[in-house]
C-alpha cells in the first residue's frame, strides 16, 4: 500500500493461459571471449525435455534480465516475457 492512500488497492487473480519454459541455462553471446564483439543476445536452454536451446535478442535480455530457474513466457498475443520461478509457480498451473 502506498503512503497517502486510505485503503488497500484492489486485488486481482490471474486467469489467462501462457506458454512457458523453465530456464536451465543462459549463455551470453561471446561470453567465452570477452574481447569479441557481441550483439547482446543470449542462448536460453530450457529445463523441459524435448525443447532445443533458442536465441533471445539483446532487447529481451536488457528488458527482462532473465535468470536460470525462472521462466521464459509467451503470451497469446506473442509478447515474450520473463517471470521469476516463485511468482510464476504461485500464479500458474500446467494444463
Amino acid at each position: 500500500m502506498e503512503s497517502g492512500t486510505s485503503c488497500e488497492m484492489p486485488r486481482y487473480k490471474c486467469h489467462k493461459q501462457v506458454w512457458a519454459l523453465k530456464i536451465a541455462d543462459i549463455k551470453r553471446h561471446n561470453a567465452d571471449n570477452p574481447t569479441a564483439e557481441t550483439d547482446g543476445s543470449a542462448i536460453i536452454t530450457p529445463a523441459d525435455d524435448g525443447y532445443a536451446p533458442f536465441r533471445v535478442d539483446r532487447e529481451y535480455i536488457r528488458k527482462h534480465n532473465p535468470q536460470v530457474g525462472g521462466y521464459y513466457v509467451v503470451y497469446s498475443d506473442g509478447y515474450k516475457s520473463y517471470s521469476p520461478a516463485k511468482a510464476f509457480e504461485e500464479g500458474y498451473t500446467r494444463v
